[in-house]
């Protein structure tokens, strides 16, 4: 094995991490708000039918084809192409971004939900009852009992953005898989161009889950046997 290119290689690749970190990040703080917002939206009939939609759409279509919709189909339209936005829709930096954004707040949303479901209705009910006001059973009681049963989910959704930031690549973004790419069409040494990336991506999935591990024992002491 030639360890000196794969030392070229990685070097090579560790200069795309800034964008993938970059789409990552923005990605799942988008995505976090935006599912905020249809979770706000299904407190009505029309808004949870809208916001169910949503969900279904980007849950049930694979990413790569929302990137290609948005980076290639929004051009189709004219009041885009003339529209304020398209200085941005034109880029395929803020395209991926927003697919991503896109896709991100359908799941993000469904884990949301399913941890403010798992909150004990007698838990909040205490609260008031102990003369708390909505905002305080809200911050004291239903978001840490809501935050500390999404957080697994959660966590498996910043792995999977942080992989499918890979996908950008398919519209000339030179990430880590985007630069991957171009090495091994330049050198067909795929086999160690892609293991390097992998190993990237890898890294990166790690130090999500001894994150994630972390903030478990954090928010649950006495399931590690450990005192808040």
């Amino acid at each position: 094995m030639d360890f000196a290119f794969l030392s070229s290689i990685f070097t090579q690749l560790l200069k795309g991490l800034p964008l993938t970190l970059n789409l990552g990040v923005l990605a799942l703080v988008g995505g976090f708000c935006l599912s905020l917002i249809l979770n706000l939206m299904r407190t009505t009939r029309v808004g949870n039918a809208l916001a169910s939609a949503y969900v279904f759409v980007f849950r049930g279509t694979p990413l790569l084809i929302q990137i290609f919709m948005i980076y290639y189909g929004l051009a189709g339209f004219g009041f885009i192409r003339h529209g304020f936005l398209w200085p941005f829709l034109r880029e395929p930096y803020w395209c991926g971004l927003l697919a991503l954004i896109l896709n991100d707040a359908a799941y993000t949303s469904e884990i949301l939900r399913g941890g403010l479901r798992a909150v004990p209705r007698g838990a909040v009910e205490a609260g008031r009852v102990s003369g708390m006001t909505r905002l305080t059973v809200m911050r004291r009681i239903t978001l840490p009992i809501a935050v500390r049963q999404a957080l697994p989910a959660y966590s498996n959704e910043v792995i999977s953005i942080l992989k499918s930031t890979a996908l950008v690549s398919t519209i000339t973004l030179m990430e880590v898989t985007g630069i991957a790419r171009a090495a091994a069409s330049e050198t067909w040494r795929a086999v160690e161009i892609f293991l390097c990336a992998a190993a990237i991506y890898l890294a990166l999935s790690l130090v999500v889950t001894r994150l994630s591990a972390w903030a478990e024992r954090r928010l649950s002491p006495w399931q590690f046997g450990e005192t808040p």
